[in-house]
């Protein structure tokens, strides 16, 4: 067997599958929508049966359902930077929540679309850069960004300010600190301003104005994500539930799954922050049916490539179980776990009249391969060391060889790593652990661990993962 990372571009774009648009043709627009700890099954389309979402199984219904696509990581920041730089954990910048950030000489898939003559838009969480820093969103190609820069601030959906570029946006929300991230987190104990119908408001809002040319939206919603801080843990959250209680009213039940109210969920004999959590969906779910209406509305439905999907697999935080309503579907582990309950993630795809309506692929891919996939679609070359490829051909129903490649998972020191290889994925806690192997065809629940009977697998991926990081640059 052997081994080899597949990339697209340069010389080799055209051998990718797809052609720039005819001169005098419209650019498609692009839009990435992606929710926040949502999992694999979560939605309808993918197995759910007690959570109603019924715009996003419409949205599959109508474009592709991709059942073996995976995030770029287990948690948040990580995995964004793989989707915004194309390049995997043990190569892109950001490899831990925390990290300072993108540097100016990242290149994202936001700075290459704004080349090209698209009007870019980040709408909700970012996480790779705070705005005194080079990895600020407006520094790193976008033209428009209304929502959180860092993961903490994100985790309160009644937050004091939200960000307008680099400016505050104050709300009405009255907030009890939380002792991390700065003070940006917290419990609020006045709720006036839902930052998720803020956030949508600014979508609808910045789609109309920019409706007549071609433009990519990265809309990263924060839903289902927990508020932390509002859970509860041994000891208190932080600041913890014990200071807060008294005013939670009505919100007390849902602990950390915050939002307005518990919708037609209200009356179901579950737990509160059960309750909370599907609410979170289906209001989602809601506003992506708003979505599609405005794109219909503006007359560019036709013309719009639109992804969803999630930054990682189902969380287990503000008093959400994972397990209540089988988030993580067939699959083992949720997230920051690296088997694939952790990161394999719902994507569906909607391209009218090029992404055929109904159709289910089990073509693997990964976050990494959405920057050159964009490049092959428009034609333009990208960045050296990109670890992703076109998956051009699999958007549009083609038949596209799935070819001999590692999709990777990892980039700590001294951590956990994964590999997806074909049918293989492998998994270790640390570099000086056994490797375990597994057989996704037969075992999606990565129960059986086959290693023993696979020496020579084991030892293709053990030679993979000695070259697979490179040194962090400096800051």
């Amino acid at each position: 067997m052997r081994s080899v990372r597949f990339f697209c571009g340069l010389a080799v774009l055209a051998a990718c599958g797809g052609e720039a648009p005819e001169p005098g043709t419209s650019k498609p627009n692009i839009v990435w929508i992606m929710a926040d700890d949502l999992g694999y099954g979560d939605l309808g389309a993918y197995g759910q049966t007690q959570i109603q979402t019924p715009h996003l199984d419409r949205m599959a219904a109508e474009g592709i359902r991709f059942t073996d696509v995976y995030a770029g990581f287990t948690v948040c920041a990580p995995s964004r930077s793989v989707l915004m730089t194309g390049q995997h954990t043990g190569h892109t910048r950001v490899r831990r929540n925390g990290s300072p950030g993108l540097l100016d000489a990242n290149v994202t898939v936001a700075e290459l679309l704004k080349e090209q003559g698209y009007a870019t838009a980040l709408i909700g969480k970012w996480g790779l850069g705070m705005e005194d820093s080079p990895g600020a969103p407006w520094r790193q190609g976008f033209d428009h960004f209304f929502g959180y820069l860092s993961q903490g601030h994100a985790h309160n959906y009644y937050p004091q300010f939200l960000m307008r570029m680099a400016d505050r946006v104050p709300l009405g929300n009255e907030v009890v600190p939380s002792g991390r991230y700065n003070g940006m987190s917290g419990v609020a104990v006045k709720r006036v301003d839902y930052a998720h119908d803020l956030l949508m408001e600014e979508t609808l809002d910045w789609l109309q104005k920019h409706a007549s040319e071609p433009f990519f939206l990265y809309l990263a919603l924060t839903i289902p994500h927990a508020n932390n801080q509002a859970g509860t843990r041994e000891g208190g959250g932080d600041p913890g539930m014990q200071n807060v209680q008294a005013d939670l009213g009505a919100h007390r039940e849902r602990i950390g799954m915050e939002v307005p109210d518990a919708g037609i969920y209200a009356g179901k004999d579950w737990p509160g922050p059960q309750k909370g959590t599907a609410a979170m969906i289906s209001y989602m779910d809601a506003d992506i049916g708003r979505l599609f209406d405005a794109l219909k509305r503006h007359g560019i439905d036709e013309n719009t490539l639109v992804f969803f999907t999630s930054d990682n697999g189902p969380h287990k935080e503000g008093g959400n179980d994972p397990f209540f309503f089988d988030s993580n579907g067939p699959l083992q582990g949720y997230k920051r776990s690296l088997h694939d309950g952790g990161i394999r993630v719902p994507m569906i795809v909607r391209w009218p009249g090029k992404a055929p309506a109904g159709a289910s692929s089990d073509f693997v891919w990964y976050f990494a391969d959405f920057l050159p996939t964009v490049a092959d679609l428009l034609g333009f070359e990208i960045p050296e060391a990109i670890d992703g490829i076109s998956v051009l051909p699999a958007l549009t129903g083609a038949r596209q060889e799935q070819g001999d490649r590692f999709l990777y998972w990892g980039g700590t020191a001294g951590n956990a790593e994964a590999v997806r290889w074909g049918r293989w994925k492998a998994v270790r806690e640390g570099p000086e652990e056994p490797l375990e192997l597994f057989d996704l065809t037969v075992d999606p629940g990565e129960e059986n661990n086959v290693a023993a009977e696979n020496r020579a697998v084991v030892d293709a991926v053990r030679q993979y993962l000695d070259r697979a990081v490179t040194p962090l640059p400096a800051d």
